[in-house]
């Protein structure tokens, strides 16, 4: 019999995944204990003055995907109540410290449900798809809308999730051709409201570095993917020889922004994305005037507006640049398996394949000053967001919330003398906290 030298190899993961599952456990019990010392400290929403929430059930690991949403949802308030729910203790920890509107934590069904008693909501928007999105859905009376974090043409953008809801804000027209073109009986005329991209209303900040003749390159890769065809990342692929080639010229400099997720299942694209920092900081210290950027705080705006020129790999980062109306390459994903829907912007934009990377310099040279390039860019930005003046996507959000308040209002009155809504069935309400703690 020939000896088997792997029999250990199993018994090594089964291990290290105890250990993971026990950090874990830990990890999310001190957030609660954390949180259950200040929570006595934070002001309740009063009775009856929340119309509108946003449900996040999700860990600390997307947090990105409401952080977008901060500042129009600040707008908002101004003239309607709003509240965030937040379902994990990591997460409200984080919230309290971040949020510019009222955040609530309401961790099981029965906080849930006695936080909907008492409040007036008319809209419960949601920006992901998490499957707790669920055990809001139950409640009927107010409108589930879609407001998701961000405009693509990935796959998650034409899910059949999106009948679910009541309603989807979308960008604009290319937004409702993709629903209409990928789903099924999908009634875009009915389930959508084009809004634009009201963030970009918001992208502003004090830059952190100084202006000069450099030309500012934002490289903003996203991260490699849990399957091959959502591999997107160009990090491992095109990131390491762009960067490179861009710190060498000594009139460019780098702002690099990769996704907060990059390398959490791929040692290889985690090495990557390392290598560039570390090239970065190299840079940096070989001449100090440079002012190289690598980028991992929560506020996204001045990257995006600042910019000459930007490269993304396919991503909402695309469009979020895009509604700036500034040159921009995305990165062709390297694995063919990859879902890259070409019937919209993907079908005419800058490419730069990894063969390509390494030529970066030319290339952005050339849709920085082309005007062939420039009339493109301005075509597509019409397509997916419409009017792209300061302050019209948020009109536009504003106008999206009255009107479903008002559609609401018209509902309730036609149903005034109904008897009063049943109570919801009784919903399994597992404490899985521990279990997701890896996120939190």
């Amino acid at each position: 019999m020939r000896p088997c030298f792997n029999r250990g190899v199993p018994l090594l993961k089964d291990v290290r995944a105890a250990r993971r599952v026990l950090r874990n456990i830990l990890r999310s019990r001190r957030a609660r204990a954390e949180l259950a010392r200040r929570l006595p400290g934070v002001p309740k929403p009063a009775d009856r003055s929340v119309q509108v929430v946003v449900y996040f059930a999700d860990t600390r690991v997307n947090l990105y995907q409401i952080r977008q949403w901060y500042a129009p949802l600040a707008e908002l308030s101004k003239t309607r109540q709003v509240a965030i729910i937040a379902r994990s203790p990591g997460t409200m920890l984080t919230l309290l410290d971040e949020s510019p509107v009222p955040v609530v934590y309401l961790r099981q069904v029965a906080d849930l449900e006695r936080f909907i008693q008492s409040q007036d909501i008319k809209i419960v928007f949601y920006v992901n798809q998490n499957t707790k999105n669920f055990q809001m859905f139950r409640y009927g009376r107010m409108w589930h809308v879609f407001i998701n974090h961000g405009e693509s043409d990935k796959m998650y953008m034409t899910t059949n999730q999106f009948k679910s809801y009541d309603k989807s804000l979308v960008a604009g027209d290319a937004a409702r051709e993709r629903l209409a073109r990928k789903l099924w009986d999908f009634d875009v005329d009915h389930k959508t409201i084009s809004i634009g991209r009201p963030q970009a209303d918001h992208f502003a900040g004090e830059l952190p570095y100084p202006a000069d003749d450099r030309t500012v390159v934002l490289y903003a890769p996203t991260w490699e993917g849990d399957r091959a065809s959502a591999a997107y990342g160009s990090i491992a692929s095109h990131g390491v020889a762009l960067v490179d080639a861009l710190l060498a010229t000594g009139t460019h400099r780098v702002l690099y922004r990769p996704h907060p997720r990059s390398g959490v299942s791929d040692p290889a694209y985690r090495a990557a994305n390392q290598q560039i920092i570390a090239a970065i900081a190299a840079a940096n210290a070989a001449d100090p005037t440079a002012h190289h950027i690598f980028d991992d705080g929560n506020e996204l705006g001045w990257q995006l507006s600042g910019a000459d020129v930007a490269i993304s790999d396919v991503s909402a980062m695309v469009y979020d640049r895009l509604a700036t109306g500034k040159p921009l390459i995305v990165t062709r994903p390297v694995s063919a398996l990859a879902e890259v829907d070409e019937g919209g912007y993907l079908g005419d934009c800058e490419w730069l394949t990894a063969d390509s990377a390494a030529d970066i310099v030319a290339i952005v040279d050339r849709v920085q000053n082309s005007d062939e390039a420039k009339k493109k860019l301005d075509y597509w930005v019409s397509r997916h967001f419409g009017d792209t003046t300061p302050g019209a996507a948020t009109a536009r959000f504003h106008a999206a919330v009255e009107q479903l308040v008002a559609d609401w209002e018209r509902n309730a009155a036609l149903h005034a003398g109904d008897a009063a809504e049943s109570e919801p069935a009784p919903f399994d309400d597992d404490d899985d906290e521990d279990s997701i703690g890896d996120n939190d």
